[in-house]
């Protein structure tokens, strides 16, 4: 009894996560977190917005760059520099720039994403500290070069290559990060990356800062980033950490607040991309809950077509509808399809009560006398005899595309019942047969 009770907790609990996190919630929260990116940005409009890929691409429609530093490098006890993803691009955007602020979002329960809390600081001090050996050594070089280093502007002794974390940050979390520090820097001297290029553009130490939506900014006193003795990289969370559901009113919607409503989107974006969405935005969120999944399902649809005529690549996107999403009305036989063998005719399944089966190509071919009406979509060509040819129509298909076979049975419905041939001749039946990993699908239509 208390197992069922548990259960019956953690089966409510999930119904009402999935009916929070809808899409038009997910969209609408996005967009609502965007203005909080917008305003941080319009501070200083100087410095170029660089989303973190791909979470933080979502809360703006217009980036100068993205970047790729990854949350599990700054787990507690895994931290990592990785030189696979140096992101070298936004060190030297910033110096020519003078900084940048990067983007990023988390779910319910942090203010910050660890791409944010630790392992961009990583990277900042790691950074620092090769360019440091790197002026030391020229300074070594060149005796002229210890008080200033003509070609950088930099001085090595000024140089600040301390860790700068958040204050949330442990001190014993720290100073494990500060041990693998100087292991850290040595692998990035080895990894071949270009330390003169950077330390050339650099003309000041790269320093993190963090922005989120309790952080407080005094608009009349915002300082300029000239003024800092340290070239500074925003980070930027954009969602709100509110520990509990938020639920927001509009003059026309009500809506619950998603934080961090932008990661993870193979699990509700639906084929919709950053791009698309802010193409399409306010026909997104004024349009309402009701019609958004309709809505995006033609947007992305009608950019798939799009590409699909140009040659590029435009996979068919197929979409798992939620338990809530399920239709109430659908017949209980085509909802709960069972398949049985018949004992009439060996090697021949049918599901539930439909006219649907489930066969192989052999049995196709070989009960062709029976058969008024194919459709073949094995890899293989089989032999039917018909006495009109537009009886039979092969048309193959690879397993990895599914919906390929359904577009297919589909498209030849239409064809038949266009023609008019052979819907006058009684029953209808529909014959599906497989072999291996290969999708056969044919039209059995018995007199």
């Amino acid at each position: 009894m208390e197992n069922e009770t548990k259960l019956s907790i953690y089966r409510a609990a999930r119904t009402i996560k999935r009916k929070d996190n809808t899409l038009y919630n997910a969209l609408r929260s996005i967009y609502e977190d965007s203005i909080f990116v917008g305003e941080i940005s319009q501070l200083w409009p100087q410095l170029p917005l660089v989303a973190n890929l791909r979470c933080g691409l979502w809360y703006n429609p217009k980036f100068h760059s993205t970047c790729y530093f990854k949350s599990t490098d700054g787990h507690t006890n895994n931290w990592s520099f990785n030189t696979s993803r140096l992101n070298f691009h936004i060190a030297l955007l910033a110096g020519q720039k003078g900084g940048c602020i990067i983007v990023d979002s988390t779910r319910r329960g942090k203010r910050f994403p660890d791409s944010m809390s630790k392992t961009i600081p990583i990277w900042t001090c790691v950074l620092n500290r090769s360019i440091f050996n790197f002026l030391n050594k020229l300074s070594n070089a060149d005796a002229s070069l210890v008080k200033q280093d003509s070609n950088t502007g930099c001085n090595s002794h000024d140089w600040d290559c301390s860790l700068h974390l958040p204050l949330w940050v442990s001190e014993t979390e720290k100073a494990a990060i500060e041990d693998r520090l100087e292991g850290w820097t040595k692998d990035l001297e080895t990894s071949g990356a270009d330390i003169v290029i950077l330390a050339s553009c650099l003309k000041k130490p790269l320093r993190p800062l963090w922005i989120s939506q309790k952080t407080v900014i005094w608009i009349n006193e915002v300082p300029d980033y000239d003024s800092w003795d340290f070239t500074p990289i925003i980070l930027v969370s954009a969602s709100s950490t509110s520990g509990v559901t938020q639920h927001r009113t509009t003059s026309e919607f009500s809506w619950n607040y998603i934080p961090g409503a932008g990661d993870d989107e193979e699990s509700w974006a639906r084929g919709l991309s950053p791009n698309l969405f802010w193409n399409h935005a306010y026909d997104l969120i004024s349009t309402g809950p009701d019609v958004c999944n309709q809505k995006v399902a033609d947007i992305v649809e009608k950019d798939r077509v799009y590409r699909a005529r140009r040659g590029q690549d435009a996979p068919q996107i197929t979409v798992k509808p939620s338990i809530s999403e399920r239709s109430p009305c659908l017949d209980p036989d085509l909802s709960n399809i069972t398949i049985s063998p018949s004992d009439e005719e060996c090697g021949i399944f049918w599901l539930g009560s439909t006219n649907l089966a489930l066969g192989s190509s052999q049995i196709a071919a070989e009960r062709s006398s029976n058969i008024d009406c194919v459709l073949n979509c094995d890899q293989w060509p089989i032999s039917v005899h018909h006495q009109e040819a537009e009886a039979y129509l092969h048309l193959p298909i690879v397993v990895a595309r599914r919906w390929t076979g359904f577009l297919c049975l589909i498209t030849f419905l239409l064809r038949l019942t266009l023609q008019n041939q052979i819907l006058q001749k009684g029953e209808h039946f529909l014959y599906v047969v497989t072999t291996g990993k290969i999708l056969v699908y044919a039209f059995v239509w018995l007199s």
